[in-house]
């Protein structure tokens, strides 16, 4: 390995300080033109997510598998239970199929009890956010 003097070297780190030097990034300057509604229904949404807890409410779980059985599943219960609502929720690697929104756990597990009738592998589940 060659080592290198001190004249070489400067003359070697100057020319590279100049030419970092003149390296400019992006410029920063953005215009955003939008509407004001826009800005209004933003607020909106934002009120309406903070009155909605999904803590304090509990859910029945009937279904874990592959999505299209979680669709049919879903169709078939509320088919049957007009009253309750359901949704399907993805958790890696299989859809699931939670109905009701109870407030309390004497209610939901009321509910637990006329469903598990029909479906065999339920359970009581409090989701958190």
């Amino acid at each position: 390995m060659r080592i290198l003097t001190p004249s070489k070297s400067v003359f070697l780190t100057i020319p590279m300080f100049l030419l970092a030097y003149n390296i400019n990034a992006q410029d920063q300057n953005l215009t955003l033109n939008q509407d004001p509604k826009f800005e209004q229904l933003l607020n909106d949404k934002r009120k309406i997510n903070t009155s909605i807890s999904t803590n304090d409410t509990y859910k029945i779980q009937i279904f874990s598998g592959k999505s299209e059985e979680a669709k049919k599943t879903l169709t078939d219960f509320k088919r049957e239970y007009t009253n309750i609502d359901g949704t399907i929720i993805f958790n890696t690697p299989n859809y699931k199929v939670w109905v009701g929104n109870f407030r309390t756990r004497i209610e939901a597990e009321r509910n637990l009890a006329e469903i598990k009738n029909k479906y065999k592998s339920v359970f009581l589940i409090k989701p958190s956010k």
